[in-house]
């Protein structure tokens, strides 16, 4: 199981205690993980390309800190904030307010937003720069493997 939801996640400082993180799948527990949420967070935006290029940059500068510092959990967390940033955007490019189905569960018709899409795209770019690395690859493996 990637992520032990019965762990008080409010309680737990992840930098202090790195063995008790999991990678998980795409952007899972992104805003659970302490103090990545609180570092990262107030960065990311995706609203307009300006937005989205200034946040995934900013985004990706905390992904190479991390790296200097040797910091997986960081690093992944950076990796999941950038890909979350490509997800919402796209889902708000795609269909109006971000939502993908309607009251009773059917799919809303997609309107594209080429402002957001473009914001997408900008993520999207930076997603696929840390997705590749490969520090990051080669630790997120060793972390895997230690930690499960």
């Amino acid at each position: 199981m990637p992520f032990d939801y019965d762990l008080d996640f409010d309680s737990i400082d992840f930098r202090e205690h790195p063995e008790l993180y999991r990678v998980g799948r795409g952007e899972q527990g992104v805003l659970l993980v302490e103090p990545y949420k609180g570092e990262i967070l107030p960065h990311w935006r995706f609203k307009s390309p300006e937005e989205a290029k200034k946040s995934s940059e900013k985004i990706y500068e905390m992904f190479l800190t991390y790296k200097k510092e040797d910091d997986f959990v960081g690093m992944d967390m950076a990796r999941k904030f950038i890909q979350m940033g490509y997800t919402r955007a796209r889902r708000y490019a795609n269909y109006k307010g971000g939502r993908k189905y309607d009251k009773s569960g059917e799919i809303n018709e997609r309107e594209i937003d080429h402002e957001k899409a473009q914001s997408a795209s900008i993520f999207e770019e930076k997603w696929k720069i840390v997705r590749e690395d490969e520090e990051y690859l080669e630790k997120k493996k060793h972390h895997q493997k230690k930690y499960g």
